[in-house]
């Protein structure tokens, strides 16, 4: 199908160059793996128990083998980055889900909510050195769509330059019903107002008898998708994300893969798919089953495989940790996150990755996997490659800007 965002990073053709790559033994040795890469190879998707055959595969590095050259035929050995910074706007939420561990009451001692001079103000230290604000927050009790207005026109006007990845579906739902209008007129409004793009997080699983556990109360799996679609609708790029390793099974994990592959065909605006485990160190969420290494390693693998019209699969280093990001980047993975600057979501959660990584020492990271770092901008049509990352002067494919 034409994916209306597709990225210009990668190469078009990549189920026809998939076809020329050389087959390491342990993928055409196996009949599911080399099954999988033939149904890619020809144009198919990878059916929803297929899937759950490789979630139970045996071979972790025969999997991970496969998904590498999924993600080689794509954007051969470059892997993406971008310099950006997170800021969230508030920690207050009228919900309480129960594996968030950032969420406050209004009267909580802890509890902030930021002005649109406060935000500007945390964006100032890092002006020359970003092109992009990730900013989600909580469901704050008083806020309407005038004060995302305000907000987004504010930091706008005084960063002309900087791309705003803002909100996730829950937080449009709030505002819309707090403001009394549709969630199009709320997604047009924070357009017009300076919104680029969705990165997508809060979908959890898309599974609505473990939302009923983890996040009464939050969107429904459709309502998550719905509002992703009427963004597609509008040209606002959005990314999607998975939480993994609460509650779910692993048939839950595949039904969410096949949801957004499924929503990707019909809106066509996910740029990017963003898996991280549950991290439990200051939730309430004791029946949590905790994902392993090798289940990341997995998960990402998996995913590359199945969700063959989503262009990137990001190794979110802030969830993961620098190290086994790294590994992540050996497993189909094509993109890292960014420098970030500042993060508090996964950091009250337990994370303890660096937050002030400048592009130099990412790039090395990215490097050391044997792979060519690129920075992008937040909708990869804009590419660099960052030389400090390829040791030797080289003649490098040019890519287009859409």
């Amino acid at each position: 199908m034409d994916i209306r965002f597709e990225s210009i990073g990668g190469n078009s053709d990549w189920r026809t160059r998939l076809s020329g790559m050389s087959v390491p033994d342990c993928v055409a040795t196996d009949s599911i793996l080399s099954s999988c890469l033939q149904t890619l190879i020809s144009g198919g998707s990878i059916s929803s128990e297929v899937g759950i055959s490789l979630m139970h595969h045996d071979s972790l590095s025969a999997l991970c083998s496969l998904a590498s050259m999924v993600k080689k035929s794509r954007f051969d050995n470059r892997v993406f980055f971008n310099e950006n910074l997170h800021v969230n706007t508030t920690n207050i939420c009228v919900l309480a889900c129960r594996f968030c561990a950032f969420r406050k009451g209004s009267r909580h001692p802890e509890a902030y909510a930021l002005s649109a001079k406060d935000f500007v103000e945390r964006i100032e230290p890092f002006s020359n050195r970003i092109d992009e604000v990730h900013a989600v927050g909580g469901l704050h009790p008083d806020w309407t769509i005038d004060h995302y207005v305000e907000l987004y026109s504010t930091i706008k006007n005084a960063y002309p330059d900087i791309h705003l990845k803002s909100l996730t579906a829950i937080e449009i739902i709030h505002i819309a019903e707090r403001s009394g209008i549709s969630v199009k007129q709320t997604l047009q409004s924070l357009l017009n107002s300076g919104l680029g793009s969705i990165p997508g997080g809060g979908a959890e699983i898309l599974v609505d008898s473990v939302r009923n556990v983890i996040c009464r109360g939050k969107e429904t799996s459709s309502e998550y998708l719905e509002v992703h679609a009427i963004a597609h609708d509008l040209d606002i790029p959005t990314n999607c994300t998975m939480l993994f390793g609460t509650i779910e099974t692993l048939d839950h994990r595949i039904d969410h893969l096949v949801k957004l592959r499924e929503q990707q065909e019909e809106s066509g605006g996910f740029q990017c798919f963003v898996p991280y485990p549950f991290l439990p160190d200051r939730s309430r969420l004791p029946e949590a089953q905790l994902a392993s290494s090798s289940e990341v390693v997995r998960m990402i693998a998996v995913s590359r495989i199945m969700l063959d019209n989503i262009p990137h699969i990001k190794a979110y280093r802030m969830n993961f940790g620098d190290h086994l990001a790294s590994l992540c980047l050996t497993a189909g993975a094509d993109d890292i996150d960014g420098t970030v600057g500042h993060e508090e979501i996964m950091h009250e959660a337990g994370s303890m990755t660096s937050v002030d990584m400048e592009s130099e020492s990412l790039a090395r990271m990215i490097a050391s996997t044997g792979s060519i770092a690129v920075k992008r901008n937040s909708t990869y049509t804009k590419f660099s490659i960052f030389e400090n990352s390829i040791g030797t002067q080289q003649i490098l494919p040019v890519y287009g800007q859409r």
